[in-house]
């Protein structure tokens, strides 16, 4: 099997090259928002502050997760905490998967708490590593109790990422017993478990089989902004590899429907998936998020100009997010779910599609 931490540099080196962006649309276009012509409060009056699993954040944004598990990690970590802590948003650590068979690369994930010890930090593993796998045995609850105890936790997320791991060599594509891991690690954990799906996003029947599981919050993780498959193409050992990559880069439900079909499991809900605005962010938060989560624009301004370049997009960012409330009528992001968009175009067939009925 590979170095897992030289394909970790690898992910991030590739993040914000060309050609690893789906091609696919994640359907924002297609989500208007209705302008209510007369503002309900002044503008200096809007707040962007949001509850979030008991939590109080100062805006409804996520930095989501990037990175981990080589050594350099350390340092976008510790500027990306800086950020969440400075503005008071949650961040998501990488896959700690490599850490748990590399101690050595723990250091990558710990100076995340170290930079911020008061920030909300989530830790993150993949699904597949709680289950048995053909090269592994699955974590023991007691190891993943451990995992999130080591960092100060302060949520777990649980990713799907099975495209990624059936397109990698001998990635982990076993299934079975996943849902009873998912209840397994809610019921053990004394923290929110978060399911999040990395790129093909989280279809209903699915979004409502987790709220049975015990899962405390869902984040939709919706097709057309980056795209495993061709992030995973890009690197591939042979041509082979390579097409059957490209042949899925536009696998899955689009951003804005992957958002609004989750929202009708009911659970608290991250939006996320090709975001790469505050406006784009308010049309989430109308169709039905309670956060938004974006990652790939961190490590572009991180690599363009480093943690001022991150700063000044997250400042201008929070600044369209503002605006949006504001023109929409909403004081505040949660009073954007009242405020149903016009959605039309592909993002309107995709719901209506998926919320009818559909043979098992």
């Amino acid at each position: 099997m590979e170095p897992i931490q030289n394909r970790k540099r690898e992910h991030v080196a590739l993040a914000t090259s060309a050609g690893v962006t789906s091609s696919l649309d994640p359907g924002w276009g297609d989500v208007h928002l209705v302008p209510a012509g007369l503002p309900t409060v002044d503008l200096t009056e809007i707040t962007l502050d949001t509850v979030f699993l008991g939590r109080e954040f100062r805006a409804p944004l996520v930095i989501s997760a990037l990175t981990g598990g080589f050594p350099e990690a350390a340092e976008i970590n510790a500027s990306l905490v800086r950020l969440a802590a400075e503005f008071g948003l949650m961040l998501e650590l990488g896959s700690q998967r490599a850490a748990l068979h590399h101690p050595e690369l723990l250091p990558s994930y710990l100076a995340a708490r170290e930079a911020a010890p008061d920030a909300f930090v989530a830790a993150n593993i993949g699904l597949s590593q709680l289950i048995p796998q053909p090269n592994q045995t699955p974590l023991e609850m007691s190891q993943l109790v451990e995992m999130v105890g080591v960092i100060r936790a302060d949520a777990l997320v649980i990713h799907l990422n099975y495209l990624q791991e059936a397109l990698q060599t001998q990635g982990d594509t076993g299934v079975q017993g996943a849902l009873e891991a998912v209840a397994a690690a809610a019921k053990a954990l004394p923290l929110p478990v978060i399911v999040k799906e990395t790129g093909s996003g989280i279809p209903p029947e699915l979004a409502k089989e987790l709220v049975s599981c015990g899962a405390s919050a869902l984040d939709s993780g919706g097709a057309g902004g980056t795209s495993m498959a061709l992030l995973e193409a890009a690197r591939a050992a042979s041509p082979a590899r390579a097409r059957l990559g490209r042949a899925f880069g536009i696998w899955g439900i689009p951003s804005a429907a992957a958002v609004a079909s989750a929202a009708t499991a009911g659970l608290p809900l991250i939006g996320s998936g090709g975001i790469r605005s505050g406006l784009d962010a308010v049309k989430a938060l109308a169709l039905g998020a309670d956060l938004v989560g974006v990652a790939q624009p961190w490590l572009a301004a991180l690599k363009a100009g480093g943690e001022k370049a991150a700063r000044d997009y997250l400042t201008g960012f929070l600044e369209e997010l503002k605006l949006g409330l504001y023109l929409a009528g909403a004081r505040n992001p949660a009073e954007m779910k009242p405020r149903p968009p016009v959605i039309t175009g592909a993002t309107a067939q995709w719901l209506a599609q998926l919320s009818a009925p559909r043979a098992a």
